[in-house]
């Protein structure tokens, strides 16, 4: 497995100020029907990268399957989609998570296996992860109605999130190329579901005060191509490089700030993929301290 490694000169948390704990470790990736992955090699790759939170989308496979799957070891929350076959995401956690919720806050999208979150403490502190799957989308369609509903519903949460936590990330296939950088062929997709500039828009709000969230992968590679996370199985795209990158993990200011390495974790070849999609792994080195929000803190959510 090739790692596109990411690493980027912002302000950190200083070493000296979390010396004992080794970093956290989080990766998400679609793996585009978890059965394929694990025929195709997803085990081996999961074996050799001590992941501490996996995030999971495009499940496509019933709980116990996926339970077996992952095998022992794991805590596990696994949303499945009310249409078989569909959609569906995970949370798979070395550390029990302290809450979960299922419900991006809009009921519509309810039993769309699209949306699960997990609260876990980290010394002391509050860290919200989420594994979101967002609709690819089809212009002119009832699915990109659906995919701009969910964007507005992303919106709405994410600075409840922000608020919540000590730390939040939101991660997963969010379905959108944010900017140039992150589609090869990006001006042949401006009318394209994927790269309209009224999908981009929405993740210019992401990255604002107005939801308070960082793109963790562009903090830290800076503005360069890529690196991609999806090619498609067709042609000559992933030998080529014709990718896009479309799986995020969007952090909270800290931290963003903390993390060390993103790596981007490319198959060497084409036959080697587990999935059309590569896993987005991030190493955050959150510093010990005491939690921004009081215990009895009530918190906004679902």
């Amino acid at each position: 497995m090739n790692a596109n490694r990411l690493r980027g000169k912002v302000d950190r948390v200083s070493p000296a100020s979390n010396p004992t704990r080794k970093p956290l470790r989080i990766a998400s990736v679609n793996v585009n029907g978890i059965r394929a992955a694990y025929k195709r090699g997803m085990q081996e790759w999961l074996d050799g990268r001590d992941v501490g939170i996996l995030c999971l989308q495009e499940v496509r496979a019933p709980d116990a399957v996926v339970r077996s799957l992952l095998g022992e070891g794991w805590h596990i929350l696994h949303i499945e989609a009310e249409a078989k076959g569909r959609a569906g995401v995970a949370i798979a956690s070395r550390q029990e998570p302290t809450a979960k919720r299922t419900t991006i806050g809009d009921s519509y999208f309810d039993t769309a296996g699209r949306w699960v979150e997990a609260d876990f403490d980290i010394d002391g502190a509050t860290i919200t992860v989420v594994s979101a799957y967002v609709h690819s989308g089809e212009v002119g369609t009832p699915k990109q109605d659906d995919k701009y509903r969910f964007l507005e519903a992303m919106i709405t949460r994410l600075p409840q999130l922000r608020d919540g936590a000590d730390h939040a990330v939101v991660m997963g296939d969010l379905n959108v190329g944010h900017t140039q950088f992150d589609i090869r062929n990006w001006k042949g997709n401006v009318k394209n579901a994927g790269f309209l500039p009224e999908e981009r828009a929405y993740f210019d709000r992401f990255f604002s005060d107005e939801c308070g969230f960082i793109d963790v992968a562009r903090l830290l590679a800076g503005e360069v191509d890529g690196p991609y996370t999806w090619w498609s199985w067709r042609g000559k795209a992933f030998d080529n490089d014709t990718g896009w990158r479309i799986d995020y993990q969007m952090a909270t200011q800290a931290l963003a700030k903390s993390a060390l390495t993103a790596d981007v974790d490319r198959a060497p070849s084409w036959d080697a993929r587990f999935s059309d999609h590569a896993p987005l792994v991030v190493d955050y080195q959150i510093q010990i301290q005491e939690s921004l929000h009081d215990t009895t803190h009530a918190r906004r959510g679902h």
